[in-house]
């Protein structure tokens, strides 16, 4: 007669619990020894009783067992969570090529395009909707207008204060300096300056011409700069006529 199926569930007896316990734990690390050594596996067991008793038996020594598992489990969360954010990403993605599908029409629809399959209803919405933007679109175009309106004054102001303070400076530099009827000759004026093919071409006027011209122009700029009388010259020149008819005279009775 064959032996009956133990119906798997906690063992309320306690002496009976111990001793299942104990069976099945020598048994246990029995397959596990058996496994790693027919198999060539890596075996790790790991038991606590319910009195916390440890029992244990590892093929390769538990630490370097317990460093491989947590190696492993780490790096099979970091896939995991690698993968969870892929299935994330692209269903974002997905969303975001729904919404940009939408853009690109209610794009065209504004643009007065694709309004075949638009109702009454949605064609009164669009138009609204243009009306309201064209609206916004003039009150910011008055706006700006205003705003370059206004830095023009601004900047109109500003010109007519500068001028106002030129005014005053010039006005202030010309009290400083009284102002004159007679203009003052530069030197070039008074001693015109002949060129050197002028002087290499014209002979050189006797000291007799030079003088006779300087004492015919009476009102001469040398006059000026030398500080003689205005009349000095006709003087002289009266004195020598009259010197000249002495000369005559006395010749004539001669």
């Amino acid at each position: 007669m064959g032996r009956g199926k133990i119906e798997i569930k906690r063992i309320e007896n306690a002496n009976s619990r111990q001793v299942t316990f104990s069976k099945r734990r020598a048994g246990l690390l029995k397959k596990a020894k058996e496994l790693a050594i027919l198999c060539d596996a890596e075996v790790a067991v790991i038991i606590f009783s319910n009195t916390g008793k440890l029992f244990e038996f590892s093929s390769s020594g538990m630490k370097k067992t317990l460093a491989r598992y947590n190696k492993c489990s780490q790096g099979s969360s970091e896939i995991a969570q690698v993968e969870h954010k892929v299935e994330k990403d692209s269903k974002e993605v997905d969303n975001l090529k729904d919404v940009i599908a939408k853009l690109q029409i209610k794009q065209l629809q504004l643009l007065g395009k694709n309004l075949t399959n638009m109702s009454l209803k949605e064609l009164q919405l669009l138009e609204q909707q243009l009306d309201e933007g064209l609206l916004s679109v003039k009150e910011k175009k008055e706006q700006l207008l205003m705003e370059q309106l206004q830095q023009s004054r601004v900047q109109e102001q500003r010109a007519i204060l500068e001028n106002e303070t030129l005014r005053r400076q010039v006005e202030e530099l010309r009290s400083l300096f009284p102002s004159t009827d007679r203009r003052v000759q530069s030197y070039l004026e008074c001693y015109p300056v002949e060129r050197k093919n002028s002087l290499m071409s014209h002979s050189i006027p006797s000291p007799d011409v030079t003088c006779n011209c300087t004492v015919e122009k009476g009102d001469s700029d040398t006059t000026l700069y030398l500080g003689l009388p205005n009349d000095y010259h006709k003087r002289k020149k009266a004195e020598r006529e009259t010197h000249s008819n002495d000369s005559e005279s006395q010749l004539g009775l001669m």
